[in-house]
Order: C-alpha cells, then sequence, then structure tokens
C-alpha cells in the first residue's frame, strides 16, 4: 500500500527545514529505521528515517528546497506489491479517524510521534489543555519528558479536545494515542435523527460561542522561520518573548527589529501565563514526606553514572592554575566581539587549550571496550561540557574542537548552553563525546571528584576562581586569581604521571594564553 511519510515535529517552534541531501533515490528499496533524508533547521542537521520496509515511490522535494513539517516529505510502497490496485481517494478512510455512533463528528487520534532517535517512550510533565478545550492548529497541548530533554507537543489542526489518554505523571508511548481530537468542520456523521441534527447545531454554537480572536503573540513555542530565529538569536533575543504579527502569531523580522527598538512588549502573555501559577499559601507542616518517581533525563544519568563507577576504576588529581593573565585576555577581548554578536567566555579558552593539550597526549582523548582489551583513540577531539539544567545534567559536546578557533568554539558554546538549559539539544550533539569538563565553579564550588562520563577515559571539574594572596618572582605578596581543576582518570589506561603531564601542558597554554597561537594550526 503506497503512503505519505508527513515531516514530524523535529524541534519545538521550527515549522520548515531545508532538503541538504535524498540518501535514497525513487525506485529504492528502505528498511525501517533507515535515514532517508538529511535536512537541516536553524538549530541543526537532522536525519529522518524510514518509519517501516518498502520501495520509495515519490520525493516530494529537490535538494535546496523547504519542506514543511505537517505536509508529506515522500511517498513509500510499504510491503505491498508497488502494481497492486489501490482505492480511489474518496474510498479511502480517513487515518487514525474514530466514529463515535453517538457523535456528531469524527474524532481524530493524535499518535504521539517520534521525539527523538531511540525514544520509546516520554513521561506526561503536564497537560496545557483540559478535555472540552478548543484548540487552535499549533498550540501546545502537553509537555513531555523523555530521557534527554523537555517537549512540548502542538495539535496539528483546530478543534475540540474529546479525550486526554494518559494522567500527568504517566508514561505514553511513541505511535500510540496521545489525546482525541474532534476537528473543528469535520466530516459529519449520517444523521440518524432530528435529536442528532439538533446535537450538531449545538456543539457548533457552543464552539463559535466560545471561540476566543486569535492573539498578536500564541502562548507557548514562538513560530518563526529559521533566518528569523537566526536575526533574534544575533540580537540576543529570547524570540519566546516578540509577539508575533504574522499569521497565527508567526514572528516576523519586523516583529524582531520592533522588539529591539522597544516598541513591542510581551507582557501581556507572561501575566496570563503566572496568573494560573498564583496557589494560596500552605500552612506549617512538620513529619512529611514525599515519594516521586526517578524519570526522564535524571534516572537516564543515575544508570549511566552507577554504570561508570561500577566498572571503570577512578583516580582523581587536582592542581592550582593561575588563570590571571587570561581573565585579563577575555576582558580586552569580550566587548570586541560583543559588538559582533560572540558571546566570549573563558570557557572557549579552556576547550580550545585542552585541545591543543590531547594533540600531545592521544591517551586522554581514548577509550576502552567493556572487557578493556582493545583502545581505540579518536582523531576528533569532541569536548563535551557539563550543563545543569532544570530537568537534570546534560553534557552535549563541541564537535572537532582541533579543526575549530576560539570564536567557533565560543559560538558553539553558546548554542550548546543555550539548547541544553531550554531542555532542546539535538541527540547529534549528545553522541560522540571524547572528553569532558564540568565547570562547578560557576555555582561555588572549589574541588571536587568528577564522575568519568563513560565510555570515554577522563573528566575534569573547574573551580570557581579566587582571588588570593601568592608570591610573584620577587618574593612579593601579590594579588592573582586562582583557580583549582579536578581530574578523574580511567586508571585502567591512565597512570598517575600521564595525567599529571597532561595537566602541565594545558597549565601552560591556560597562564600564557598568548601561547596558545603558535600552536594552532
Amino acid at each position: 500500500m503506497s503512503k505519505d511519510f508527513i515531516l514530524p515535529d523535529i524541534g519545538e517552534g521550527i515549522v520548515e527545514c531545508e532538503i541538504v541531501e535524498w540518501l535514497v533515490a525513487e525506485g529504492d528499496q528502505v528498511k525501517e529505521d533507515q535515514p532517508v533524508v538529511e535536512v537541516m533547521t536553524d538549530k541543526a542537521m537532522v536525519e529522518i528515517p524510514a518509519k517501516e520496509d518498502g520501495v520509495v515511490e515519490k520525493l516530494y522535494y529537490a535538494k535546496g528546497d523547504i519542506a514543511k513539517v505537517h505536509e508529506p516529505l515522500f511517498r513509500i510502497n510499504a510491503g505491498g506489491d508497488a502494481t497492486e490496485e489501490q482505492p480511489t481517494e474518496d474510498a479511502k478512510p480517513a487515518p487514525e479517524q474514530t466514529r463515535d455512533s453517538g457523535s456528531a463528528a469524527a474524532t481524530t487520534d493524535f499518535i504521539l510521534p517520534d521525539i527523538g532517535e531511540g525514544i520509546v517512550e516520554c513521561e506526561i510533565v503536564e497537560w496545557l489543555v483540559s478535555e472540552g478545550d478548543q484548540v487552535k492548529e499549533d498550540q501546545p497541548v502537553v509537555e513531555v519528558m523523555t530521557d534527554k530533554a523537555t517537549v512540548e507537543i502542538p495539535a496539528k489542526d483546530d478543534g475540540v479536545v474529546v479525550k486526554l489518554y494518559h494522567k500527568k505523571g504517566d508514561i505514553a508511548e511513541v505511535h500510540k494515542p496521545l489525546f482525541a481530537l474532534q476537528p473543528a468542520g469535520g466530516v459529519e456523521s449520517a444523521p440518524s435523527t432530528s435529536a442528532t441534527q439538533k446535537t450538531t447545531t449545538d456543539a457548533s454554537a457552543k464552539a463559535e460561542a466560545t471561540a476566543e480572536p486569535p492573539a498578536k503573540a500564541r502562548q507557548g513555542k514562538a513560530i518563526a522561520s529559521p533566518a528569523v530565529r537566526r536575526l533574534a538569536r544575533e540580537n540576543d533575543i529570547n524570540i519566546a518573548d516578540v509577539p508575533g504579527s504574522g499569521k497565527k502569531g508567526r514572528v516576523l523580522k519586523q516583529d524582531i527589529e520592533a522588539f529591539k527598538s522597544g516598541d513591542a512588549t510581551a507582557a501581556s502573555r507572561t501575566d496570563d501565563a503566572h496568573a494560573s501559577d498564583a496557589v494560596p499559601a500552605a500552612g506549617t507542616t512538620t513529619g512529611g514526606t514525599r515519594t516521586e518517581a526517578i524519570r526522564g533525563v535524571k534516572a537516564a544519568m543515575a544508570k549511566q553514572m552507577m554504570k561508570s563507577v561500577s566498572t571503570i576504576p577512578h583516580f582523581t588529581y587536582a592542581d592550582e592554575f593561575d588563570v590571571t593573565d587570561l581573565i585579563a585576555l577575555r576582558e580586552k577581548l569580550k566587548e570586541q566581539y560583543k559588538e559582533k554578536g560572540i558571546r566570549l567566555t573563558v570557557m572557549p579558552f579552556f576547550i580550545k587549550a585542552l585541545s591543543l593539550a590531547l594533540k600531545e597526549f592521544p591517551v586522554m582523548n581514548a577509550q576502552v571496550n567493556e572487557d578493556c582489551t582493545e583502545i581505540t583513540y579518536f582523531d576528533d577531539h569532541n569536548i563535551g561540557m557539563a550543563v545543569d539544567t532544570k530537568i537534570g545534567l546534560l553534557v552535549p559536546n563541541v564537535k572537532q574542537v582541533q579543526n575549530k578557533s576560539i570564536i567557533d568554539v565560543a559560538n558553539e558554546v553558546t548554542r550548546l548552553t543555550q539548547a541544553a538549559r531550554e531542555g532542546k539539544v539535538p541527540q547529534a550533539d549528545m553522541k560522540g563525546g571524547t572528553i569532558s569538563i564540568s565547570n562547578i565553579g560557576v555555582i561555588g564550588g572549589t574541588v571536587a571528584t568528577p564522575i568519568i562520563n563513560k565510555p570515554e577515559a577522563a573528566i575534569v571539574a573547574l573551580g570557581k576562581v579566587q582571588e588570593l594572596p601568592r608570591f610573584d618572582a620577587n618574593g612579593n605578596v601579590v594579588a592573582r586569581k586562582i583557580m583549582t581543576v579536578s581530574w578523574s582518570g580511567d586508571h585502567r589506561i591512565i597512570d598517575g604521571g600521564t595525567i599529571a603531564r597532561f595537566n602541565k601542558r594545558w597549565q601552560e597554554f591556560l597562564e600564557d594564553p598568548t601561547s596558545m597561537l603558535v600552536n594552532m594550526v
């Protein structure tokens, strides 16, 4: 049977993407989960896989075209004979449509789409609507949490929410019904009695009476093109705060410019959003307890950390770095690059210096197999950075740091940090790390014993910068900016001498940041 593959949601607020490369041609046989096309959004490159085995009959776009979310991407003949006679369009039953003999219109089950590679279930964090509520196309209906991120699921059509199939805290499965919707102007069932006709009329009247006029900017995710999102980022504007003047609240370029100049405000949106959060103050209680399930990112982290400490023999090494000159250089360059839209922190220097040191100590960028019979050395320095978020600890990584400038790294750090704090890091950015940095200093810690991000071989924790008295070359007491760094290494392949020498080389780059210049290619 031939069927269209509908482009699913590939990121919050993303309504279109560019076709980068078709990985198959018309007539090709494909297998379930085989990548079919590579697309690019304003956030990441994404590979779209086939949902089932079959033959690709039609590619609806050419390379370079802009494809729309929720519209056909390609057509596939799944399983059956390509020459098999197909029913006419009028004879085909509507997909995912059910009828209740007592209802006036068809209801459609919303099937939970793929929300990330390898993710088969998610937790219902919060329903943003109730049964009986009127919803608009693209309005967020539910917030769900996977082991990677928190995601809002929007409605595909205007209509009335008939049924919520899960409660808050329940686990929903991918490719199974999430909620039922009675579409606005849905297909009418054959009237059996005058009472049925009256019910239909009353239902329509009620919908008209309760429908609200469209707001300038809809609540929840912002609808905008990749170009507009890029413009918002370049101006350091949170696009969710910008009222959209386009259709369905779409944010346009002129909206960004107006917001930038102070002619627009999102106060009316945020006031309404926070009004419902107010609750009466609770009385003082003692002796109570509260038990909740460990799920999502926290559950994934718990399993990962347990595997790491139970299979990798950790050892720790710590040392002090004098980062006075590094911070002075960063302060000197910060304003200059801020005018260019680049946020320059000290982290890009730490990451780039680490990569330079890895070139001289490749064992620090290696991994062993499960039974420790083989060691693999990686040419790419994919350096992870732990980010503390509201949904747990995420460790995205900057890819191929050995080929990037400090400014390139700074742009990646900004992108990944923002995505992590929103809980929306692309899967590709979470995979393939070779060594990690954890910055405990932003919270206030000085020394730590970090747990290795398995299967990596080492991790370092950066402590807070403290202004402390130190002796200079002439024996005078001077104020210097001091940071303690704490390493954990896999003692099966890294010994104490190696990590000490590696750390010393890294330290040289950071304490004399100009020395990095002569070592960059």
